[in-house]
């Protein structure tokens, strides 16, 4: 069941943030928000889930709109990764990771301390478990962050219907605190649950990895979707000229298919 929305309008005062009149987003696919700093991608991000209360009511997830969305039915069915990854008490990482399963609070998993670090060993975590938040890295934190979401939306027991209502990630930036390791080990993760049927729709600002791993790339700019479609198709050194004003070449990838982009350290000067 797709991620669809019409008509997405976001004013912050007098300015508009977002205007994207359709979208339509497939589960089983990775699909990459792009676009420089100020887009829109975390304000598109926000209301595909939701967050942004006044698009609620123009947003269907699973051919229902978010408003009738019983609260923690939706939440059980998608979950968001922000990029303010803000925790107000110095929890542990185990009970980070629990808190995702809140949701799921009236019919618990029978198995939910081997839920929790299997999570946590999903996203390379799991001797992180103990640990207080507050000592963590960025990078740390990031992955005990995406190892909550993966909770959040993991099935309970009783909800087997066939076929299964497709769940979702929208995660923004989840890659940005990473070494260059984790950043491919993350994205990979993303690929294997885009094969299991989920709908990942995450920010990226590193275009190399939305090539090498998403689907779809959806470019944003001043707050409208400028373009959308494959991302060999996508990205090509003339639309990354006119976005973000970079010159780049695409080189390939040695032994595999696709190719890499190599951008300029030096913007071009191109503005439209």
């Amino acid at each position: 069941m797709t991620l669809s929305a019409h008509d997405l309008q976001v004013r912050h005062g007098e300015r508009r943030v977002l205007d994207v009149a359709h979208l339509s987003l497939a589960p089983g696919q990775v699909h990459a928000l792009l676009g420089p700093n100020g887009a829109g991608k975390s304000t598109l991000l926000h209301a595909l889930s939701g967050l942004e209360r006044s698009c609620a009511d123009r947003v269907h997830l699973n051919g229902r709109l978010l408003s009738e969305w019983d609260t923690l039915a939706l939440a059980r069915q998608r979950a968001l990764m922000s990029q303010e990854l803000q925790v107000p008490f110095d929890f542990s990482a185990r009970d980070i990771v629990r808190m995702g399963r809140f949701p799921h609070s009236d019919c618990p998993h029978p198995d939910e301390p081997e839920l929790v670090e299997r999570c946590l060993d999903t996203v390379g975590a799991l001797h992180l478990i103990d640990r207080l938040h507050q000592g963590l890295s960025g990078g740390e934190k990031a992955r005990v962050q995406l190892a909550r979401v993966l909770a959040q939306v993991t099935p309970r027991p009783g909800d087997t219907p066939d076929p299964q209502p497709s769940h979702w990630l929208l995660l923004d930036e989840p890659t940005a605190a990473l070494d260059l390791a984790h950043q491919h080990s993350v994205m990979r993760l993303l690929r294997q649950l885009a094969a299991q049927g989920f709908g990942i729709v995450v920010v990226l600002h590193d275009l190399n990895l939305a090539q090498a791993y998403a689907d779809q790339a959806l470019v944003l700019r001043d707050g409208r979707l400028d373009t959308l479609g494959r991302c060999d198709d996508v990205l090509q050194p003339k639309l990354i000229q006119r976005i973000w004003g970079v010159l780049c070449d695409k080189l390939p990838r040695p032994g595999q298919a696709g190719s890499w982009l190599a951008l300029s350290s030096l913007a071009s000067g191109v503005t439209e």
